[in-house]
């Protein structure tokens, strides 16, 4: 398949059942291989058979893609292999230049997430940076860990970052900047992964659902208000509050979130592309997804409701289904978000655990965890396996039948 790799060309690909390709008809050399996850990467094949990654669609624009294919052809026509220049460092990198460098441009076109992941190598490694590659070593990372700990660090949080640097000392061999990978060996953290979760009790739902609905009055208050001032003095007036199922978007982003089970990420990023109204189901693709597979969501009434509502007073001039004013997709939501906690008397309450309590309802009521994991784009059994204690009555079952 050929075109012009462009954005509208780019917008009207569907995954198909098998991977293929779509070579630029502008530049020799330049394609597009898009993945059945829907996931989109750009490549350049500079000789028969030999071609390099300029990363995903969902990173890198047509035109940044462009001028990298240009270069690695324009150094390919002049009798060098591209390939070999990247594998072959000049000098030996500091921990700080290989994040900063190398290792940040890749992150930045493969990596999904990976703002949280070079602010974590260069905050929780801070004093890695100075320190040669190959001078980075076990007993180091153990210190680091130690220290860590007793400052009050989480297991799991110092899991996550000793992940981002085992993965980024891989990278640096991979590439030839060392030789060995310096930690390979060094094991995580062990962490109880089956600890109680923290989900929301029948009596602090409704509370949270009156602080919401609070918060909602009291924003329809201001505007009134605000609309008053203006009129007086003839200015012109903002959009009636009162006119629309919602006065913004927070009540509407955690209602979906609880009826759903969707990661902060995946609500953030949704589009209306994303939402089937009318099969009562919504779609999270693959390269949305932390496992990089599709999963689809039923909606119940509850999610229907809110959706439906929501879509009457949605932003024409952007896709997503919970903009920023910019159109873009909100950083996060947390001041609003700790205020409503607050005024519902709600302590020890994450976003996050939002995710735990659709699971936790679940459970409660009787769907299997096989189901609940599906639902919850879990890759690995293990972490649905945390919500199995909330089924007393499938223990209490099987041991009964050890009577008589």
């Amino acid at each position: 398949m050929q075109g012009l790799l462009g954005l509208p060309l780019i917008k009207s690909l569907k995954p198909g059942d098998r991977p293929y390709e779509v070579r630029d008809t502008r530049l020799k050399g330049l394609l597009l291989r898009v993945q059945p996850s829907g996931a989109m990467t750009y490549y350049v094949e500079y000789a028969r058979g030999k071609r390099m990654s300029l990363g995903r669609t969902s990173v890198v624009t047509p035109q940044q893609a462009r001028d990298q294919a240009k270069d690695i052809l324009g150094s390919a026509f002049q009798g060098k292999d591209p390939a070999a220049e990247v594998a072959k460092p000049t000098q030996e990198h500091t921990f700080g230049s290989f994040v900063d460098g190398e290792y940040g441009s890749w992150a930045i076109a493969n990596v999904r997430t990976h703002k949280g992941t070079l602010r974590r190598l260069n905050t929780s490694f801070a004093e890695f940076r100075p320190l040669k590659l190959s001078e980075i070593t076990p007993l180091l990372v153990e210190r680091w860990r130690s220290e860590r700990l007793k400052a009050g660090t989480k297991p799991s949080t110092v899991n996550r970052d000793l992940d981002d640097l085992k993965s980024s000392l891989g990278k640096a061999q991979q590439w030839g900047f060392i030789e060995t990978h310096p930690i390979e060996k060094v094991k995580r953290t062990r962490v109880d992964d089956r600890a109680t979760v923290r989900f929301l009790t029948d009596d602090e739902y409704k509370r949270l659902l009156c602080a919401l609905d609070a918060r909602e009055e009291r924003l329809r208050t201001g505007r009134d208000s605000a609309n008053a001032w203006r009129a007086v003095r003839k200015y012109p007036l903002l959009p009636d509050l009162r006119a629309v199922p919602y006065a913004d978007h927070l009540k509407p982003m955690v209602l979906v979130s609880l009826h759903t089970g969707l990661r902060y990420g995946e609500l953030a990023n949704l589009t209306w592309d994303d939402v089937h109204l009318d099969r009562a189901i919504l779609t999270i693709h693959g390269f949305k997804a932390k496992s990089q597979k599709t999963r689809h969501i039923p909606l119940n009434s509850a999610a229907m409701e809110v959706l439906t509502a929501w879509n009457t007073q949605r932003m024409e001039t952007s896709p997503l289904v919970f903009p920023s004013r910019d159109g873009g997709p909100f950083d996060n939501v947390r001041s609003s978000w700790e205020e409503v906690l607050k005024d519902a008397g709600i302590t020890k309450f994450r976003w996050h655990d939002k995710r735990h309590t659709f699971a936790s309802w679940l459970v409660m009521r009787g769907v299997d965890l096989n189901t609940v994991r599906e639902l919850l784009g879990h890759s690995d059994y293990q972490m649905t396996l945390r919500y199995a204690h909330l089924a007393p009555e499938h223990k209490a079952a099987a041991v009964a039948r050890l009577v008589g």
